[in-house]
């Protein structure tokens, strides 16, 4: 395909790094995406270290980037490729940049061994599930380009603020719990391979990996809940960003005992002492849960995509 006049298409260097930031910070049109820009870029540049990642960026003549698209081999299986990042400067648009950053995105993401691409989150490491319905331009980018909606996803928004019920305390109820014999405390890198094993067996997926990777990272954390040195429950943050919660989870047979509302806003007293005053709660599953725990609203949708190549 034909780039766009006047601009170049090329593999990204850790040089553009500073300028991809800059470039989002732009191109983000919501405020929380915008702040957390460089936490995004940067988040997602690790993986190019440690798996198999496409990485373009659209440069002027002179340099300046006016475009970028970040993709990766999905965790779980080689034949499945994700775009985790795409944007262009709002005075660029409408120029082909997006068709000609992603279209070579899929080229290099079928060089690695994608049959197709989806335009959703490659956990444990991912921006968003998908595309917040808010980025209009981007929602008509993926149709042009052949893009199939196939999921919906939506995140959830807890109020960090004096008084609010995500930051009620969890003293009593833990006192309750400790009359069971269940204790619960922060987890450390130690607790990591259980805890691993403990996501692995009750929830699969992708949440050993992040619980794993929210556990000793800079604002990120994680607690669990135990009885006799057998984990019963776990609720983590900061895996993706500082300022999202998840994944969390309970055994089965321990559920109805309160020990997920003790995890979350224990979790959420956490992020509330990193200075936020409000935090995503993830690609949400139950909603009746979070929202009677810690008076959480549905804020975000997000449109998934897929293409076969």
């Amino acid at each position: 395909m034909a780039e766009p006049e006047g601009l170049a298409v090329r593999e990204l260097t850790d040089d553009d790094v500073p300028a991809v930031v800059r470039l989002c910070a732009s191109a983000l049109d919501l405020p929380e995406d915008a702040a957390e820009a460089a936490e995004i870029v940067l988040r997602l540049r690790e993986r190019a270290a440690r798996h198999r990642t496409v990485g373009l960026v659209a440069g002027d003549p002179d340099g300046a980037v006016r475009g970028v698209v970040l993709g990766s081999i999905g965790q779980r299986g080689p034949g499945v490729g994700h775009v985790d990042l795409f944007a262009v400067h709002p005075d660029a648009r409408r120029r082909g940049i997006a068709r000609a950053l992603l279209t070579r995105a899929e080229a290099g993401l079928a060089g690695l061994g994608a049959t197709e691409v989806r335009i959703a989150g490659n956990a444990p490491y991912y921006a968003w599930p998908g595309v917040d319905v808010r980025y209009t331009a981007a929602v008509c980018a993926a149709t042009a380009l052949g893009y199939t909606h196939d999921q919906t996803a939506w995140n959830m928004t807890a109020s960090l603020v004096p008084g609010s019920a995500a930051l009620r305390g969890t003293a009593t109820a833990e006192r309750r719990l400790a009359g069971r014999g269940i204790t619960v405390r922060p987890a450390t890198r130690d607790d990591v391979p259980r805890l691993s094993a403990f996501a692995e067996r009750h929830f699969g997926g992708d949440w050993p990996g992040e619980v794993t990777d929210s556990i000793g990272r800079d604002r990120a954390g994680c607690h669990l809940a135990e009885h006799d040195g057998e984990i019963l429950g776990f609720a983590s943050y900061g895996s993706s960003r500082p300022g999202w919660f998840g994944p969390m989870g309970t055994a089965p047979a321990a559920e109805g005992l309160g020990i997920g509302g003790v995890l979350l806003r224990r979790c959420l007293a956490d992020q509330y002492a990193h200075g936020h005053r409000r935090v995503e709660i993830g690609w949400v599953g139950p909603v009746p849960f979070y929202s009677g725990a810690a008076g959480a609203r549905i804020e975000r949708v997000f449109f998934l995509y897929r293409k076969r190549l």
